[in-house]
């Protein structure tokens, strides 16, 4: 079950489920996730910047901008590769909260207005 507590009702129903859910059940409280427009706000902006940013001679994709992008919000590791090359341990951006998101695309735009990217939003 899912609710999503935006009003009273909503909160009642919740925890009447958490009083009749059957032995050995478990109940989380969390964060929404991100929001769908944070989503489809996040694929332009790294469209753009993977459009007119070369990094240290590379051009990345957009899954590569996230992945550099994320990493810097997380502080995320880099460990050696299995075969070679280095892996960043990370966490998905489908994982994010509407906050940590909002981070998220706050340093994208931070990082493109200091490289001078132009957005096409």
């Amino acid at each position: 079950m899912y609710f999503k507590f935006s009003h009273q009702e909503a909160r009642r129903r919740a925890a009447e489920s958490c009083m009749t859910a059957p032995e050995g059940y478990v109940c989380v409280i969390s964060e929404a996730k991100r929001t769908l427009d944070q989503n489809s706000k996040l694929w332009p902006m790294l469209y753009d910047v993977s459009n007119q940013i070369d990094w240290y001679g590379n051009k990345l994709t957009t899954e590569e901008w996230k992945d550099v992008f994320t990493a810097a919000l997380k502080k995320q590791k880099v460990v050696p590769g299995i075969d070679g090359g280095f892996v960043v341990c990370g966490q998905s951006t489908s994982q994010m909260g509407k906050k940590e998101f909002a981070e998220l695309i706050e340093i994208i735009y931070a990082f493109g207005s200091e490289k001078g990217v132009k957005w096409s939003e």
